[in-house]
């Protein structure tokens, strides 16, 4: 229906309980709501039968946007895309994020995609919703791709813009109380920078955003995240920058300008280890006094082999013992994210990493970390090693949906490899407290039976023995398991005519 001014935004599952507005949709919706366009979000995590709604908000719609990541939210965009095909082959659905940003002609010889959005695509978005409005060609708009009697046709790259130069999201488009009902707590992610500086091998930021740090003004994001917080009831913001202690003496002034307009939310950000250790006892005092509640830090490893492999000379550990204990003194949480099986990583490379893993949560009680599988995404520079390593590259879109590091199997590591990883994995994860994001969760029965297994599990752990895992098997039998919830009834999708005054 190419005269509509409705467009179907379509958001799938990460499989994750701790869901909240999909920060991408808001960013292109703000550009298409001036332009006076009708904005419809459907997101699989809140919606009950997702795909039921969207086909019949597509009936009368100009068309359909879908963002998608490598990994799991694949599986729910081919069957939307597909669903909607099969009632409509001729109706237009587009594909943006990061997955399409990376393997833009992968992503767009997929039979049910006609259109995509490569990198930023606020200004993509308007043109594209603009140029099917009035039935015209696409070959003038930058850094998309589109098929014209079944060629593949890529235009050139649109050149990046600097945070401070893209709209604002649109925040009142997201319904918090339907991903409330979810995940139990009212939150949000706000990014304040892009871009990282470091060119660690396994990340995919500079394959998408480059290497060049860029930020928005500290007193911008003091007003929003007050007036965000405020206007929708949000205790927590996760700082989705890609490093955002990059530039100490901003962070430190986001952090008083906060305090001195009365924030009372927590937020939490993410910085590699180098950053973080720059931070004094006195400054981290005062992002604390501000509602800094978490500093989540890429460590990876603590083996030096490991270390160098992944192009992180930058990091030492010793600073990380001292920023841990800085961290927990001012009473923010020191979070790490680790990956397991990096090519090159041994027995021994291993043992290094879980033995820091237990020093440190041992010395700091507070100290959380995260695992993860090496997955090869593609953007990293180490993709480009995948088919050495004798890693199997997906030759499809469809092909891309197990690629999640939570379960990754690798050339290297397969096998009973594989599951003594996956179980030692499991020992961490009930050897230490953490404290997730969504507040819904285990009951107090299931609390104790993890407290009462967690000893167990450490002496495991320091022993490196997982035979006979009955620990597991008692936390897996007796614990109230957590499963993404599909709602019984609808969350509201928002458009214009139902959101909140800005006024």
């Amino acid at each position: 229906m190419k005269s509509s001014k409705k467009i179907v935004f379509f958001v799938a599952s990460f499989s994750s309980i701790e869901a909240t507005a999909p920060l991408g949709i808001l960013a292109i919706s703000t550009p298409l709501l001036e332009a006076g366009y009708d904005i419809r979000i459907i997101d699989s995590t809140i919606t009950a039968e997702y795909k039921k709604r969207v086909l019949e908000e597509v009936k009368d719609a100009l068309c359909l946007g879908i963002s998608v990541v490598t990994g799991p939210m694949i599986r729910e965009t081919v069957e939307v895309a597909k669903a909607v095909k099969a009632w409509n082959p001729d109706f237009p659905i587009i594909l943006g994020g990061w997955h399409p940003s990376l393997l833009p002609k992968q992503t767009l010889e997929a039979e049910y995609v006609d259109i995509i959005v490569r990198a930023q695509g606020e200004d993509s978005m308007l043109e594209i919703a603009q140029h099917l409005e009035g039935d015209a060609a696409l070959d003038d708009i930058a850094g998309i791709g589109f098929k014209r009697e079944r060629k593949l046709h890529l235009t050139p790259e649109r050149p990046l813009k600097t945070l401070d130069k893209m709209p604002t999201k649109a925040y009142h488009l997201a319904d918090f109380d339907g991903y409330e009902r979810v995940c139990g707590r009212r939150w949000a992610m706000y990014v304040s920078s892009l871009a990282c500086p470091f060119n660690c091998s396994y990340c995919t930021n500079a394959g998408v955003y480059g290497r060049k740090w860029n930020a928005l003004p500290v007193e911008q994001v003091v007003e929003e995240t007050i007036e965000l917080t405020r206007r929708y009831r949000l205790e927590l913001l996760w700082m989705a920058d890609d490093n955002f202690l990059v530039d100490l003496d901003r962070a430190l002034k986001i952090a008083e300008g906060l305090i001195r307009a009365g924030g009372t939310f927590k937020w939490s950000v993410q910085a590699t280890t180098n950053l973080t250790a720059r931070l004094s006892i006195s400054e981290l005092a005062v992002l604390r006094r501000s509602g800094l509640h978490q500093i989540c830090q890429g460590i990876e490893t603590a083996s030096p082999t490991v270390m160098k492999l992944m192009n992180k000379d930058f990091q030492v550990l010793a600073d990380i013992y001292e920023s841990t204990e800085r961290c927990v003194r001012a009473g923010v949480i020191p979070s790490f994210n680790i990956i397991f099986g990096y090519p090159g990583e041994g027995k021994k490379e291993r043992r290094e990493t879980v033995a820091f893993m237990m020093d440190v949560c041992r010395k700091f009680h507070g100290a959380e970390f995260w695992t993860n599988i090496f997955t090869p995404y593609p953007g990293s520079p180490i993709f480009s090693q995948a088919e050495k390593l004798g890693i199997e590259v997906p030759k499809t879109l469809e092909g891309w949906v197990e690629y999640f590091p939570r379960y990754t199997v690798l050339p290297w590591l397969k096998g009973k490899d594989h599951e003594r990883v996956q179980t030692m994995r499991d020992y961490l994860r009930i050897a230490f407290d953490r404290a997730p994001i969504a507040a819904k969760g285990p009951g107090c029965f299931a609390k104790t039976v993890q407290h009462l297994t967690a000893h167990p599990a450490r002496w495991r752990l320091n022993h490196d023995f997982y035979k006979f895992p009955v620990e597991l098997w008692v936390n897996r039998t007796l614990k109230n398991i957590v499963k993404l919830p599909k709602p019984s009834v609808d969350a509201t999708t928002m458009g214009p005519a139902t959101a909140p005054s800005c006024s």
